[in-house]
């Protein structure tokens, strides 16, 4: 091809002429959702060390799935990025909001969701003040926090148990495959638990085991000024342990500094407030 013969090639179309004549309606276009795992580690009574990690869900109050218990999430705005539709969703739905949310995976398979092909980018969230109210709202009936069993048994088979008083509700999954640090799970019986839910809290909660050593992903759930104790219950979450305090505060001195200011504790205690040390 000579050079004239390029020249007028490229002069065929602009970029304004091709997006004008450009149609998306041509395309599949999946609904997108945000779905967000909200963890903290709760203990029976003020006076407790040990802590029990804790995951938010809410009771749906529409089909599909009415009366079943999902994790706080829906549909993305059209005005809206992703992060910004799970702070809203989750904040909705249960009088919560996080302070910072990290990416988990994304869930795409075409049958997860009767409705239709919705692909569901799931976050998770460690809270660290568990006494938050929580109030039902959107389409969700009932908003409560469950305490959390997730193991590997002598079969292979990871179980998934979530405990909210007479409230029980199970999941068995199996380990397909781990790939650019992130382990996938696929559900072999589910008990109540909405959608695919059982096969997102697996993979959060796997994923913040692996990164548990790291303080890097602990200070990512916290706002600029915290106290120790709020440091504390984000690291028993995250490891899914309890930790002498002590100790705990022995070992991440050289990671915080206090400032001079405090706010209201435990019994009315106040309780410095430490930031990151730089």
């Amino acid at each position: 091809m000579n050079a004239d013969k390029q020249k007028n090639k490229s002069r065929m179309q602009t970029e304004e002429e091709f997006l004008a004549s450009y149609s998306i309606e041509e395309y599949d276009r999946p609904s997108v959702t945000t779905d967000v795992v909200a963890l903290t580690a709760r203990s029976e009574n003020k006076t407790s060390s040990e802590h029990k990690l804790s995951l938010l869900m809410i009771k749906r109050g529409e089909h599909p799935f009415l009366g079943k218990w999902a994790l706080p999430g829906g549909f993305l705005r059209a005005n809206e990025t992703l992060e910004e539709c799970a702070l809203r969703e989750i904040t909705e739905e249960t009088g919560v909001t996080p302070t910072a949310l990290l990416p988990v995976a994304s869930f795409s398979k075409p049958d997860r969701d009767p409705r239709g092909r919705i692909i569901s980018n799931a976050y998770v969230s460690v809270i660290s003040e568990p006494e938050t109210e929580l109030a039902g709202g959107d389409d969700a009936d009932e908003a409560e926090w469950f305490d959390v069993d997730f193991d590997l048994d002598e079969s292979g088979v990871y179980r998934l148990t979530l405990t909210n008083g007479e409230i029980k509700l199970s999941a068995k999954l199996k380990r397909t495959e781990k790939r650019q640090g992130l382990t996938e799970f696929e559900i072999c019986e589910n008990d109540s638990i909405a959608f695919d839910h059982a096969k997102i809290i697996a993979t959060a909660i796997s994923m913040l085991r692996q990164e548990s050593a790291k303080m890097e992903i602990v200070f990512s759930f916290l706002p600029e000024k915290f106290t120790l104790t709020q440091l504390q219950r984000v690291q028993e979450t995250i490891a899914d342990v309890s930790l002498l305090t002590a100790n705990f505060r022995r070992k991440i001195s050289a990671c915080v500094e206090k400032t001079d200011e405090f706010i209201e504790g435990d019994c009315n205690r106040p309780a410095r407030l430490y930031i990151r040390k730089k």
